[in-house]
């Protein structure tokens, strides 16, 4: 059960629409996606969206990261001595931490086959399906509502907005076309757009309204704890750690603080599963809930996330949307998708099956 080969490919899919947030703009998404393979000829996959704005990863670093620094100290190793080898994953180079990920979720896919269990029985099974919910991305509020609208009528009851650019006033238009136009769960997630005195200026201006948001995502500058702290404290509205929280160290800090309501968990960000179950095990500690969401990924990387957030209790919210905002799925097997449903095979592991051909532009391998 020793690592035979680490291989990487390249794959490129369009949206279907322009996706916007405060940090960037998307037309396509880019992954990278990993492939190993043991002495006994069993797969399993990971994937590596560059999020530059985020994580700070290429889509050549990324290769070189995992080509050239990790899966050669992975090649040979026993997958059944997993505390070792994950840990030689996360220490092997500072940061990169979609890099390592994408290795992490390959060897996770591996362990629960051996097992025998679907990746989420493997790793605690808490649950056997769950909602998610969908993004509606920023343009202006005419636009936003009748998207909103529409994800609503396609059998979406809880809608994540984007806001955070512009003036304030115009992220409050555009929550106010929203609500003339749906009753459904509204989540904001502003990626760092506002001030601390900003953020609670716009969040009051809602509450007093009755705009009735569910929480606010990341309000302000990942660095800035004391500013998510001085939003946390003076909004009734629930706030949610995102970009502040991408290791268990971060989570320490934001939890000991009380600096956030919640906490998004993301394995492109945590490095993977291994220090994710970590930072969910603190948040239990603290009684803080969290979410589970993704960057812009395939089915490899969201089947990964969507098992990791199905097997711990504290997980109760679901970001999932990415594969569905893609103009096409490339991937066969994983996560299942009935609107806003999402329910898992009973096969081992991810579940994954193939990537189709058309969809890989590049291949490379340690």
């Amino acid at each position: 059960m020793k690592i035979r080969s680490v291989e990487t490919f390249r794959v490129r899919v369009p949206l279907k629409k322009p996706f916007k947030t405060a940090l960037r703009t998307l037309t396509v998404s880019d992954s990278v996606i990993v492939r190993i393979t043991d002495e006994e000829g069993c797969t399993g996959y990971g994937e590596a969206p560059p999020t530059h704005v985020i994580t700070g990863d290429s889509l050549a670093g990324i290769e070189e990261a995992i080509n050239g620094i990790i899966a050669p100290q992975c090649l040979g190793q026993s997958l059944l001595d997993r505390e070792n080898l994950l840990h030689t994953i996360n220490t092997a180079m500072v940061r990169n931490t979609s890099a390592k990920a994408a290795v992490d979720c390959a060897i996770y896919d591996l362990l629960a086959q051996y097992a025998g269990m679907p990746l989420y029985q493997f790793l605690g099974g808490a649950a056997d399906a769950f909602d998610t919910d969908y993004t509606v991305s920023v343009n202006e509020p005419e636009e936003m509502a009748e998207d909103a609208k529409q994800f609503n009528q396609d059998g979406f009851s809880v809608l994540k907005i984007k806001v955070g650019i512009g003036a304030i006033e115009d992220d409050l238009k555009r929550i106010r076309a929203i609500r003339e136009k749906t009753d459904c769960t509204l989540r904001l997630d502003a990626n760092q757009g506002w001030t601390a005195k900003e953020a609670v200026y716009a969040i009051s201006r809602m509450e007093d309204e009755g705009l009735n948001i569910e929480l606010v995502e990341q309000p302000v500058k990942a660095h800035d704890i004391k500013g998510l702290k001085y939003v946390t404290d003076h909004t009734y509205t629930p706030i949610m750690a995102d970009e502040s929280v991408f290791s268990p160290q971060d989570a320490i800090r934001v939890l000991e603080m009380r600096a956030a309501d919640l906490i998004n968990i993301k394995l492109m960000k945590a490095g993977g599963i291994h220090q994710a179950l970590i930072i969910a095990k603190l948040a239990e500690a603290y009684d803080i809930p969290c979410m589970t969401g993704s960057m812009i990924e395939t089915k490899v990387g969201i089947s990964a996330a969507a098992h990791f957030a199905a097997s711990q209790r504290i997980i109760t919210r679901y970001d999932f949307d990415a594969p569905l905002l893609l103009a096409e799925d490339i991937v066969d097997g994983g996560v299942q998708f009935d609107r806003a449903r999402m329910t898992f095979s009973e096969a081992a592991g991810l579940g994954i099956e193939s990537i189709k051909d058309h969809a890989v532009i590049g291949r490379g391998q340690a």
